[in-house]
């Protein structure tokens, strides 16, 4: 395919060109009044033509919008752009496409996909893009919105298939646990696939993202449960540091003497007393300690 890269079109001031507009009326004015006065119809040749030439002149004059161009095409062929705003004049035989250069936003339907472990998720995203290269957006690719479109879904569907949903290992890259990343994945996999139709993406970020209805439930009470799982390890980790301490402090400012036994019937109330849920019912001892 014949690629088609935006170049700058000749122009001329509006403002001159209307000028001249306004001039060759009146010389055929003139020309009308004189060969009416001197009922000298033979010059109508030199009117009519003149006449025909001022209304084809008229038709080159154009007005660009900030932020939009103009994509001029002469009898089939691409010819540039014009991408400064203001009044112009080009060629009354070219055709004035209209390209709009704005930021605008894409955003997509909520997809149903599975993730890199089967999971069927549902995903959504907002794309912010524009058109960079006109010439690439109107003569590349056959309708460029509806490129972006089609494209960007792929792209999201690409992407939630290589990440699980939420991944168990911290280290490992998952959907919900590093939307950063993933976001600037997504916005490369986006640029490399809109670049042939002119269009730079500008920011790419994931709008929805969770389980599917049919297994929402389930996944909920696996995420429950993971995180009790490691709340628990936590509380675990202090409690035996806190013990650690304990028997240390204990040793060290001589304040009792524990054998093995003595020290593994502390070490059990205490965990016991610092890892349940409830409440600790304290059982005070009024004897010896060996009671």
């Amino acid at each position: 395919m014949k690629t088609v890269t935006e170049t700058t079109a000749n122009k001329m001031n509006g403002y001159v060109a209307l000028f001249t507009f306004f001039a060759l009326l009146g010389i055929n004015a003139y020309l009308i009044y004189w060969i009416a006065m001197n009922k000298a119809p033979v010059y109508l040749w030199i009117e009519i033509p003149l006449f025909v030439l001022t209304i084809i002149f008229s038709a080159g004059l154009f007005i660009v919008q900030p932020n939009e161009a103009r994509a001029l095409v002469l009898f089939g062929k691409y010819i540039g752009s014009v991408r400064e705003d203001g009044f112009w004049w080009a060629n009354p035989f070219a055709i004035k496409k209209h390209v709009s250069l704005r930021i605008r936003n894409f955003n997509s339907e909520q997809i149903k996909v599975n993730d890199l472990h089967g999971n069927p998720i549902e995903i959504g995203a907002v794309v912010v893009w524009q058109v960079v290269d006109s010439a690439r957006a109107l003569f590349d690719v056959d309708n460029y919105e509806q490129f972006v479109a089609i494209q960007s879904e792929t792209a999201i569907r690409g992407l939630a298939s290589e990440y699980p949903y939420d991944a168990q290992d911290e280290e490992r890259a998952s959907l919900r646990g590093n939307p950063q990343d993933i976001a600037e994945n997504l916005k490369k996999e986006l640029q490399t696939r809109l670049e042939v139709a002119g269009v730079e993406v500008t920011e790419s970020r994931i709008s929805h993202l969770a389980y599917a209805s049919e297994i929402a439930q389930v996944m909920l009470r696996r995420q429950q449960a993971q995180a009790i799982i490691a709340a628990r390890r936590k509380i675990v980790e202090g409690a035996v540091g806190m013990v650690e301490d304990a028997l240390r402090l204990l040793s060290e400012n001589k304040i009792v003497e524990l054998d093995e036994d003595k020290k593994a019937t502390m070490v059990n109330n205490l965990m016991v007393a610092l890892v349940s849920d409830n409440d600790v019912q304290p059982i005070i001892n009024t004897g010896t300690l060996h009671q």
